[in-house]
C-alpha cells in the first residue's frame, strides 16, 4: 500500500493524508461493533503460525538438536504463507467489488473534526513535518471504513445513506454559476446576473480587446534576475486559413468532364490532399520522383550473441531469432546509462508469490502487482532525483485487472520427432504460468504431437500463447484441423513445406497402415462415386423423362381442346353457314351490317417475309364504299392506326354520295353514321408479332364487345381476306356467319395444284403444264416430258404451291440451252401428227431428260432474287412444299386479265368486275388493273368463269373470289387462245377499288357485255330536247366508262410531304374528280404515318383517256416530289411504261377497225 501511495503522489503531484498508526486504529476499531473486516481473522492465523513454531521448537529441545526436520520447517511456512496469501486475496476482492463515489466538487478538502497526519518532505530544510487534520464526522467515518481493521472485526451492514441539503448535480451547477458572476469576462456573466440577481448590464457594442499581462522572469550574463512584462494579446477564435479548393459539383455529377486546373496553392498542400478533395481523380497511377521509401538492406548479426531466454521473458525483437537493429534498443541503453542507479525497493512479502486467478471462459491477464515495474523508495529525497523524464523510470500507471489483456508472447518450446522437450526451462515456464487451463492445454498437445508424428516433422516450435487460446476454442468443441494447428507453429512455412510433400503423411510410425487404409479409401470412394454418378445420371434422365412425358401429355391434352375447339367453331360456322344460305334473299333486301376485315391468313414463314405486313392488309380500305347500297351499314376493322386526317378524308369522300347523284358539288351529305373504322386493342400488345387481322382481333377482347354492341339485334355477316382458322374464332364469338369458304378449303384450292385440280374438272383451257411436284426426279422427269410435247415454247415457269402475290416463281429458257433442241425438232416434223404419240417421243424424251438437269441448274432463275437468292434456294423450297410446272404461253404479246366473281350463299353466282393487268415490277405480280377488261370477247370469258364458278360451287366454296387468264395469239394457228392460271378464293384489291370505283362514278358494270355504264344526271336529262321537224336528234352523251387503278403506288419521298400539301399540290395541277361529269382521279390513303403508299383510280369515257391520265398523273407527283439529289425508292417509272406500252397497244388496235372498213369501202 506504501508503494501504490507513493506511486500516485508522484503521478498527480498530490499529498495524501497519512492515516493513524495501525495500533492506534486498531484499538480504536475495535470499540466498534461494525467493523470492516469482521470475518476476515488475522490473529487465528498468527495463533495456529505460533503453535506449529512452538511444536518444532519442542522437538528441538527433547530430540536430537543435529537432527532438525526441514521438511517440517518448510511445512509450517508454506501453510502460514497460504494463509496470509488467502486472507489477503479476500481483502482485494472485497475492495475491488465495493461501489465508492468521489466527493462533491463544492466540499471541503479536510473537514473539521477529522485528525489525520500528513507527512511532507520540505525541500528547502530537507525535514521532514507532520501535521494533524481535523474532519468532520461524515468523512471520519468514511476514513475509518478505509483504515485496516483487527482481527475479527467485521464490515458493518450496508444502510441506505440519505443525504441532507442540494445534490452532487445542483452544487456543480451552483458553483459554475457563481465562477460566472464573480468573472466579468465570462461569457455567461451578463445572463446569470440577470437570471439569479435580476441585474441587467447594459450592452456594449464593441467592446475593448483586454490583452493578457504576463510576467516572465529571466536571468542575465551575471545571474540577476529580471522581471519582464508582456502584454500577450488574446488567441483568435476560428479558422486562419483560406478554404480548401474541392471538385466542382459538374465533376461530381458528370466523372467524363475533364477536372479542373490545380493551382500551386492547391499544389503545396500535397497529393494526399488533393486525392482527398477529388482534385485527382482516385483510379489515377501517381508516381513520386524521388520516391519516398527507399530500399537497404538490413543487418543480421551473429547468432552467436543472441541471449539466452529467461524463464519469463519479455516480449522484444529478437522474438524470431533474429537480432535487427532497432532504434528503440539503442535510445533504451542510453537512457539506462545516464539514469542514477536507484534502489528498488523490496516487494511485500505477502505479494512476492501471489498467483493469477484465471477463469475458464477469459484469457490470461496480467495485473498491475505481477507486470515488474521500477519504484523509488519513499525515503529518498524529491530534490536529490536527477531531472530526467518520468516515463524513463515508470511505466504506464497500473490498470485494474479487467482493464486490459497484456499477455506475454514469449512462451516457445519445441516438439522433436513427434515428442515435446516436457524438461526444457521454455516448457516449464510455459505449463507454470497457464497452470489453470493446463487440461485443455494438454489436449492440444496431444494433437500436435499427434500431427507431427504423422507427418514425421522433425522439430516443430510452438507459440504457447497461441496454443492456450486455441485450447479456450476448442476445449468443449470439435477437434481442431490441421490448419488450425499450424497457426500456433512458429516455424509453420517450414513444416508446411514438409507437410505437403507427396507421401509425407506415410513416413510416420505407422505409415503403412495409413498408405494402405487411404487406398482402401480411395478406392471404395472411387466405386461408391462411381455408383452414385451412374444413379444420379439415372435418376436426371428418369427425370427428363418424366417431365418430358408429363409436358407431352399436358401438350396432348391442349391439342386436344384446341382441336376439339376448332371442330365446335367449325362445326357452328356450318350450322350458321347453311342458315344464311336459307336467309339470304330476305338479307340482301334488308337493312345488315357488314364486318369487312381485310385479313391475310398466310402461313406464317410467308407472313414473316412480307415487308410491312400491317399496311399490305390495308390496301382494301375501298371496303368501306359497299354504303352506295342504303341497306348496308358497314363495319371496317384496320389493321394499322389510323390518323385523324386519313379519317377526314374518308369521311369528305364518302359524303360526296349526294353530290354525285345529282351533279352538284353542293349537295354533300355525313355518311359517318353508316360506317365504322375500328382498330384491335391487341396492336398494341404485339406491334412485331405480324399475326393476321383475323387474330389480332381475337386477341382484342374490348373491341370484340364494342362490335357486338353495334350489330346488336341486326342482321350482320362477316367478310373476310384469306381465310383463316381465327375467322372462326371471331365469328363464333360475335355470333355471325362469314361470307367465305371453309379455311382449310380455300387453303387447299388456293394452291397452285389445287386451282389446277379445279380448271381440269371445269374443263376450261390449260397451259401445258405438271402439279404435285414433290421430288428432283419428278421435276426433270415431268419437264422433260413437257418439253418433249410442246418444243414450241420456249420459257417454262416454276411454281411454288403455297406462296403469295406471284412471289414463288421462278423460270428458265430451256430450248435455247438444250444442245439435242434442233435434232428433237427435226424428228417431230418426221413424225408429223404422230409426235402425240409416245413411242414417237421416247427418244428425244431420253436426251431431253439426260441435259435436263444440268440445264436447269445452270440456267434457271428465281424472279424475286430478294426472296430466293438462287436456283438451289427456290428448288429447296419447291421440294418442300411442292409445286407446279406450267409452260410460257408462246408468244410476244401476252395479255393477263383477273375476273372477280362472287358465289352468293344460295348458290347463285355472277361477275362483280373484271380488268386487265398492269404489270410494273416483274411480269408475274399484278401491279394495276384496268376496268373493265377489253382483251377477250365477253362471251368467251363468260362461259370460263361459269364453269369455273360451277366447279368451285361443288366443292362448297362461296362469297368471292377471283381468276386469272391469260390470252394471247397461237403463233401455229394464229387465233387468240385463252388459259386459265390461277385461282384466288379471297377477297381482291381490285375488287375493293372497283367499289370505290363504282360509288364515286354511280356505275354499274353489265356482266354479259363487260362494259361500264353511268346513270346520266337529272339536269341534264330535263336539258335534252327534240329538235324541230327536219333535224337530227341530239346525240346522246358517252355513258360508258373505263377507270385504271392500283393500290401499289411506292415513293419514299411522298413520306416528307403531308396529305394537304399533297391534296393541294394535285389541284394545282389539275389532278381532281369532277363529280359533273363522273371523271378525274381519287386516292386512297393506305398508310397514315410513313405515307410512301397510296391507291389511285383515274376514271374516262375511253381506256387510252385513262391510261393517260393515270400515267401524267404519276409523272406529275414524281416531278414534285423528287429532286436531282433525292429521286427515292420507287415504282413509278416502271408503272409508267407499262402504262405506255398497254396505251401504244390500245390504240393501235383502235386503228385496225379503221382500216378494215376503209378497206371494203
Amino acid at each position: 500500500m506504501a508503494e501504490k501511495r507513493a506511486l500516485f503522489e508522484r503521478r498527480s503531484s498530490v499529498s495524501l493524508p497519512t492515516l493513524l498508526p495501525y495500533n492506534t486504529l486498531q484499538t480504536h476499531n475495535m470499540k466498534k461493533k461494525n467493523s470492516v473486516c469482521k470475518d476476515l481473522d488475522y490473529s487465528q492465523v498468527v495463533k495456529e503460525v505460533q503453535d506449529d513454531i512452538r511444536q518444532l521448537r519442542e522437538k528441538i529441545n527433547h530430540g536430537d538438536g543435529g537432527s532438525i526436520n526441514i521438511k517440517d520447517l518448510e511445512n509450517a511456512l508454506a501453510k502460514t504463507e497460504e494463509g496470509l496469501q488467502m486472507k489477503t486475496e479476500q481483502v482485494i476482492n472485497h475492495y475491488n467489488n465495493k461501489v465508492q463515489t468521489l466527493p462533491t466538487a463544492l466540499s471541503t478538502r479536510f473537514d473539521p473534526g477529522m485528525v489525520a497526519m500528513e507527512q511532507t518532505w520540505d525541500l528547502k530544510t530537507k525535514a521532514r513535518s507532520e501535521m494533524k487534520r481535523v474532519q468532520g464526522q461524515q468523512y471520519l467515518a468514511r476514513e475509518k471504513l478505509r483504515q485496516p481493521q483487527p482481527p475479527g472485526s467485521l464490515l458493518p451492514k450496508r444502510q441506505q445513506v440519505q443525504v441532507s441539503g442540494p445534490s452532487p448535480g445542483q452544487q456543480t451547477k451552483h458553483m459554475l454559476t457563481l465562477r460566472a458572476v464573480l468573472n466579468p469576462m465570462h461569457g455567461q456573466n451578463r445572463q446569470s446576473l440577470n437570471d439569479n440577481f435580476g441585474i441587467q448590464l447594459p450592452l456594449i457594442p464593441q467592446r475593448v480587446e483586454n490583452k493578457r499581462r504576463v510576467k516572465l522572469i529571466q536571468k542575465d550574463n551575471s545571474g540577476v534576475v529580471i522581471k519582464v512584462t508582456s502584454n500577450i494579446p488574446r488567441p483568435i477564435i476560428g479558422t486562419t486559413v483560406e478554404p480548401l479548393a474541392v471538385l466542382p459539383r459538374a465533376n461530381r455529377t458528370d466523372p467524363q468532364i475533364a477536372p479542373p486546373p490545380i493551382s500551386e496553392d492547391d499544389a503545396r498542400k500535397g497529393i494526399l490532399s488533393l486525392l482527398e478533395r477529388g482534385l485527382i481523380p482516385p483510379a489515377a497511377e501517381l508516381t513520386l520522383d524521388p520516391s519516398p521509401v527507399r530500399h537497404k538492406t538490413a543487418p543480421l548479426h551473429d547468432p552467436t550473441v543472441k541471449t539466452k531466454p529467461t524463464a519469463q521473458p519479455e516480449m522484444s525483437h529478437t522474438l524470431a531469432g533474429v537480432k535487427l537493429d532497432i532504434s528503440s534498443t539503442t535510445k533504451k541503453a542510453e537512457i539506462d546509462d545516464n539514469v542514477t542507479k536507484i534502489p528498488i525497493v523490496p516487494p511485500h512479502p505477502l505479494s512476492a508469490h501471489s498467483t493469477e486467478t484465471r477463469t475458464p471462459s477469459a484469457k490470461t491477464r496480467a495485473t498491475s502487482a505481477s507486470m515488474p515495474q521500477i519504484k523509488t523508495p519513499a525515503t529518498l529525497k524529491t530534490y536529490d532525483l536527477p531531472l530526467q523524464p518520468m516515463d524513463q523510470y515508470y511505466g504506464p500507471p497500473p490498470t485494474t485487472p479487467a482493464s486490459g489483456d497484456i499477455k506475454h508472447l514469449t512462451h516457445r518450446f519445441a516438439i522433436q520427432n513427434g515428442k515435446i522437450r516436457d524438461t526444457s526451462a521454455e516448457f516449464l515456464s510455459f505449463k507454470q504460468h497457464y497452470c489453470l487451463t493446463w487440461g485443455s492445454i494438454v489436449s492440444m498437445i496431444k494433437h500436435l504431437e499427434k500431427m507431427t508424428q504423422e507427418f514425421s516433422v522433425p522439430i516443430a516450435f510452438i507459440n504457447g500463447d497461441k496454443l492456450a487460446d486455441l485450447s479456450l476454442e476448442f476445449e468443449l468443441e470439435r477437434a481442431p484441423s490441421v490448419d488450425d494447428l499450424l497457426t500456433v507453429i512458429v516455424n509453420r512455412e517450414d513444416v508446411e513445406v514438409l507437410m505437403n510433400r507427396p507421401g509425407r503423411r506415410y513416413k510416420g510410425p505407422n505409415g503403412k497402415n495409413v498408405a494402405a487404409t487411404r487406398i482402401q479409401s480411395s478406392w471404395r470412394m472411387y466405386r461408391d462415386r462411381s455408383e452414385y454418378l451412374e444413379y444420379r445420371k439415372k435418376k436426371w434422365a428418369a427425370g427428363v423423362i418424366a417431365i418430358s412425358w408429363i409436358m407431352n401429355i399436358k401438350m396432348s391434352q391442349v391439342k386436344q381442346k384446341l382441336k376439339q375447339s376448332r371442330e365446335d367453331q367449325l362445326e357452328a360456322f356450318r350450322r350458321r353457314a347453311k342458315k344464311f344460305a336459307m336467309s339470304w334473299d330476305r338479307i340482301k333486301q334488308s337493312k345488315r351490317v357488314i364486318i369487312h376485315v381485310s385479313s391475310l391468313g398466310l402461313s406464317q414463314n410467308i407472313r414473316d417475309t412480307i415487308h410491312e405486313f400491317g399496311i399490305r392488309q390495308n390496301t382494301q380500305m375501298a371496303r368501306i364504299c359497299d354504303i352506295r347500297d342504303p341497306n348496308v351499314d358497314v363495319i371496317f376493322i384496320s389493321p394499322v392506326p389510323l390518323s385523324e386526317e386519313t379519317l377526314q378524308y374518308y369521311s369528305k369522300l364518302l359524303g360526296l354520295k349526294a353530290a354525285i347523284d345529282s351533279g352538284n358539288v353542293e349537295d354533300q351529305c355525313v355518311m359517318s353514321e353508316r360506317y365504322r373504322i375500328i382498330t384491335p386493342d391487341a396492336i398494341k400488345s404485339f406491334p412485331t408479332h405480324r399475326m393476321c387481322l383475323s387474330t389480332l382481333l381475337k386477341y382484342s377482347p374490348r373491341t370484340i364487345k364494342r362490335i357486338k354492341h353495334l350489330i346488336k339485334g341486326r342482321e350482320a355477316y362477316m367478310v373476310s381476306g384469306v381465310p383463316h382458322n381465327d375467322d372462326l374464332a371471331v365469328a363464333d364469338e360475335l355470333d355471325v356467319p362469314i361470307l367465305s369458304p371453309e379455311p382449310e378449303v380455300a387453303h387447299l384450292y388456293s394452291t397452285k395444284s389445287g386451282c389446277k385440280r379445279i380448271f381440269a374438272s371445269a374443263n376450261v383451257d390449260l397451259p401445258p403444264s405438271e402439279y404435285d411436284v414433290y421430288s428432283l426426279g419428278q421435276l426433270h422427269e415431268c419437264l422433260a416430258q413437257l418439253v418433249t410435247e410442246n418444243l414450241m415454247v420456249k420459257r417454262w415457269l416454276f411454281k411454288l404451291d403455297d406462296e403469295f402475290d406471284g412471289r414463288g416463281i421462278a423460270f428458265c429458257d430451256v430450248t435455247e440451252h438444250l444442245q439435242c433442241y434442233s435434232w428433237a425438232l427435226k424428228e417431230s416434223r418426221r413424225y408429223g401428227e404422230k409426235w402425240s404419240k409416245k413411242w414417237a417421243q421416247e427418244a428425244a424424251y431420253i436426251k431431253i431428260h439426260a441435259e435436263i438437269a444440268d440445264v436447269l441448274h445452270a440456267n434457271a432463275k428465281p424472279v424475286h432474287t430478294n426472296i430466293y437468292a438462287s436456283w438451289d434456294t427456290f428448288l429447296e423450297a419447291f421440294l418442300s412444299q411442292g409445286g407446279v410446272i406450267e409452260a410460257c404461253p408462246p408468244s410476244e404479246s401476252i395479255t393477263t386479265l383477273t375476273v372477280d366473281m362472287m358465289i352468293e350463299p344460295n348458290g347463285k353466282y355472277n361477275i362483280v368486275s373484271c380488268g386487265d393487268q398492269i404489270h410494273a415490277e416483274t411480269p408475274f405480280s399484278c401491279w394495276g388493273v384496268s376496268v373493265p377488261q377489253s382483251s377477250v370477247e365477253p362471251d368467251v370469258l363468260n362461259v370460263a368463269c361459269r364453269k369455273i364458278a360451277e366447279a368451285c360451287k361443288t366443292r362448297g366454296i362461296l362469297g368471292y373470289f377471283s381468276v386469272d387468264f391469260v390470252t394471247f395469239i397461237d403463233p401455229k394457228t394464229m387465233e387468240q387462245r385463252l388459259w386459265a392460271l390461277d385461282l384466288s378464293l379471297h377477297y381482291s384489291d381490285s375488287l375493293a377499288m372497283f367499289q370505290l370505283m363504282s360509288y364515286v362514278s354511280n356505275g354499274v358494270l353489265d356482266p354479259v357485255k363487260h362494259v361500264l355504264n353511268v346513270p346520266t344526271n337529272k339536269q341534264e336529262k330535263r336539258q335534252r330536247r327534240r329538235r324541230l321537224a327536219g333535224q337530227e336528234e341530239e346525240q346522246e352523251p358517252n355513258t360508258s366508262r373505263f377507270g385504271v387503278m392500283s393500290t401499289r403506288l411506292l415513293h419514299t419521298n411522298l413520306a416528307v410531304v403531308h396529305y394537304s400539301v399533297f391534296f393541294q399540290m394535285c389541284r394545282a395541277h389539275g389532278i381532281g374528280y369532277d363529280i359533273k361529269e363522273k371523271q378525274g382521279t381519287v386516292f386512297t390513303l393506305i398508310d397514315s404515318f410513313n405515307r410512301e403508299r397510296l391507291g389511285m383510280i383515274t376514271i374516262g369515257d375511253n381506256l387510252q383517256g385513262a391510261l393517260a391520265t393515270f400515267a401524267r398523273n404519276m409523272s406529275v407527283i414524281h416531278q414534285e416530289i423528287s429532286a436531282p439529289n433525292m429521286q427515292g425508292e420507287t415504282n413509278f417509272k416502271s408503272a409508267i411504261e407499262d402504262v405506255e406500252g398497254i396505251l401504244g397497244t390500245t390504240i393501235e388496235n383502235a386503228d385496225e377497225p379503221d382500216e378494215e372498213t376503209n378497206d371494203q369501202s
